[in-house]
């Protein structure tokens, strides 16, 4: 199936065309023709499946064909984010598609001063990507109505769950109208967020792609032993062997994070981390010069890392494993992606055994061991 079978508007159909994108991905195939309906609709999706689009292309497009009426341009479309990063990335995304459009968009976020957010806003813009904390903080200032809001969608619903966002969406949901439609993406349905989605949707079509366990079948997956003292070591030797690699590597704390970029940046690997602590600014250079190639190793933790999309990532490496097996399904399946071999280490000391248990109990998998001799 390709896009103009979904029966995508040609100013769309073009934005798709000037990136190479022609056939649809599961999720798009599937969810597209339902948000094009105007019914609400529960996705069960993790990153890099194509959800961004599957819910950026349809309300785009809804917009495009229904104009508003008179002059003042009012916000209609809500996009919920657990993380700036993430917040940003669907905010490209929407600056993609709608280039043959005349529809305005705009991403607000913490962390940074929120004049240049407010000009924005204060000049009209349809479409709004926002994380919860800031959107709270501009309503309260009145910057922002969501009364006209006509399609709201709410992304990484179980990451806003164990970023400690339910509170605050509990609060914006009575602010937005009850004639909406709503879109609601998760990659897990634990009880908290089942029962979110039940409060929230009306009617909705359920819309599920890629199993957990099928999302690593491509990926050639290795485990090492390797005492906890040693890691460093063994980091260092795997990069200087892979040195044409773009590499991602997983830390469990952001100070972990940190100590392994001081220590391959004085052995000579150039190499940046990315973490809560540090400054949206130092973020996105970072995420900017491993996208270009400027630097190819990239530490990060699970939180700044979630929703980050680099095309064409050659190898993740688990320097700690994740306390949580299904986060390291999150983490390997960033390698690997449209069909593209991937490569994911993973570090095992001796406290981390159990974690190896569970993950090939997740995924059905055993992991290739591989001799340090």
């Amino acid at each position: 199936m390709t896009f103009k079978e979904l029966n995508i508007s040609e100013p769309i159909l073009r934005a798709l065309s000037n990136k190479g994108y022609e056939t649809p991905t599961p999720i798009q195939e599937k969810a597209i023709p339902v948000a094009l309906s105007g019914q609400d609709l529960l996705g069960i999706a993790q990153t890099g499946t194509g959800k961004t689009a599957a819910f950026a292309i349809p309300v785009i497009q809804k917009l495009d064909q229904q104009p508003s009426k008179g002059q003042k341009r009012e916000l209609k479309v809500l996009i919920l984010t657990p993380t700036r990063e993430l917040a940003i990335q669907i905010d490209d995304c929407f600056k993609e598609y709608t280039k043959y459009t005349n529809l305005r968009h705009t991403v607000i976020f913490g962390g940074v001063n929120q004049n240049p957010q407010v000009e924005v806003l204060k000049r009209g813009v349809d479409i709004l990507t926002a994380t919860p904390g800031r959107l709270l903080d501009l309503i309260a200032q009145k910057h922002i109505s969501l009364n006209n809001i006509r399609h709201f969608i709410l992304d990484e619903a179980d990451r806003m769950l164990d970023m400690g966002f339910i509170h605050d969406i509990k609060r914006l949901l009575p602010m937005l109208p009850k004639q909406k439609q709503t879109l609601f993406f998760s990659a897990t349905m634990p009880a908290a967020i089942d029962k979110l989605s039940k409060s929230i949707l009306f009617h909705p079509a359920k819309v599920e792609v890629t199993p957990v366990s099928s999302a690593v079948d491509t990926i050639d997956q290795r485990l090492y032993f390797v005492e906890k003292a040693e890691k460093s070591a063994l980091l260092y030797t795997v990069l200087v062997k892979e040195e044409s690699k773009s590499v991602l590597v997983f830390s469990r704390t952001k100070h972990g994070a940190d100590r392994i970029a001081r220590v391959l940046n004085k052995k000579g690997i150039g190499c940046e981390a990315i973490h809560g602590n540090k400054s949206q600014g130092a973020r996105q250079r970072a995420l900017t010069n491993f996208k270009s190639g400027k630097t190819r190793v990239i530490i990060a933790t699970d939180i700044a890392a979630r929703g980050i999309d680099i095309a064409n990532l050659e190898m993740v490496i688990n320097y700690d494993l994740p306390d949580v097996a299904e986060t390291y399904v999150h983490r390997i399946g960033r390698t690997g992606r449209a069909g593209k071999s991937g490569t994911a280490l993973s570090f095992c000391s001796q406290e981390e055994k159990t974690m190896v248990k569970d993950i090939q109990k997740l995924t059905g998998k055993k992991l290739n061991t591989v001799s340090l001799a």
